[in-house]
């Protein structure tokens, strides 16, 4: 049954299509530079139609606003990004960032369904999120073609099924700790794989900024990073299971940037926003104590990482402002 009524955008689902838009524009730089460097012919088809994709969904977005007549984001734009500068990235790292990319852009969709009411937005999402997962399904089998895909570790079934009898099974600091469940591995694992490129591009990114303060803050950020991904290996090392990769080497030495620093900031504060929210999730799904310690502190850290870099992004114009809820108190000033 369709609603004939035209229904406006809610807060939430104009919040949704304002995110994708910097989160597409932002990308479309990305895939562009990437395009204009990779040497891997199937690596450089998956990001002709990731950029295929971003286009589709930045033209959908601004049909939405302007519908609503909601001004069109500024977002990024050519000004952006330098396709001419030299290769930063090697083709597996540009692969490896954009299998990363991918698992972020599948859970922002749908997330984005559930909060969307009109039945054109959760359409376009669903569309999206299918989108996503054909894309993500086409960077696995590339990376598993090409060896760069290390599969988390692997444990041996039970015998039996079994019920927790004893409090022990929550222990952690103190006595002895019981080897890590599979959903625990799971968390850690993918909080690694995440981490890992989140250093990678600190590394690089620290090489080309052109400010020396997001320079400093990149670096600072890289030394958050060494510890958490410091951590993560050691709890998997204690249960002598194995550990993802680091993508650091792939960095070329490179001091040219291609991005500017407002993208360069964009990229580092999306990659700290996502950390605490999968580090929260992995929070909520944990039982042993000392994991649960380590995510709140670690979170801790990212979100006081990601204050100082929206700070630093305010003092030089880049963050972008999200439409808000109307100022009931200024405009009663006004009358």
């Amino acid at each position: 049954m369709k609603t004939e009524h035209h229904s406006r955008l809610t807060a939430p689902e104009i919040g949704n299509l304002w995110t994708q838009y910097l989160n597409d524009t932002a990308a479309i730089c990305f895939q562009k530079y990437a395009v204009a460097k990779i040497e891997d012919e199937d690596i450089r088809l998956l990001y002709q139609f990731a950029q295929e994709l971003s286009e589709r969904h930045v033209k959908r977005i601004k049909e939405f606003f302007i519908q609503e007549n909601f001004p069109i984001p500024h977002g990024f734009t050519d000004q952006d990004v330098n396709i001419n500068a030299p290769r930063l990235f090697d083709d597996a790292l540009f692969l490896n960032y954009l299998y990363v990319m991918s698992l972020h852009g599948i859970d922002g969709y749908g997330a984005a369904v559930t909060t969307s009411i009109r039945s054109d937005l959760r359409s376009y999402y669903i569309k999206c999120n299918m989108e996503g997962m054909i894309l993500y399904h086409r960077i696995m089998e590339a990376m598993l073609a090409k060896g760069l895909m290390v599969r988390p570790p692997y444990i041996n079934p039970p015998e039996l099924v079994t019920f927790v009898k004893q409090p022990d099974f929550l222990t952690g600091w103190i006595g002895e700790r019981r080897p890590l469940t599979s959903v625990e591995i799971n968390s850690i694992t993918f909080n690694l794989i995440k981490m890992n490129l989140h250093s990678t591009l600190k590394v690089a990114y620290s090489q080309v900024a052109q400010s020396q303060k997001v320079r400093n803050h990149l670096l600072r950020g890289l030394d958050i990073s060494n510890k958490h991904i410091e951590i993560f290996n050691s709890l998997l090392s204690e249960d002598h299971l194995n550990s993802p990769i680091s993508w650091e080497s792939r960095v070329t030495n490179s001091t040219t940037s291609p991005f500017s620093d407002k993208l360069i900031m964009f990229q580092i504060q999306m990659s700290t926003i996502t950390a605490v929210a999968f580090y929260g999730l992995a929070l909520s799904v944990c039982s042993r104590k000392d994991l649960g310690t380590h995510y709140l502190r670690l979170m801790g850290e990212v979100l006081e990482f990601g204050k100082d870099g929206a700070d630093l992004m305010i003092q030089n114009g880049w963050m972008e402002e999200p439409p808000t809820a109307d100022d009931r108190k200024e405009l009663a000033k006004r009358s």
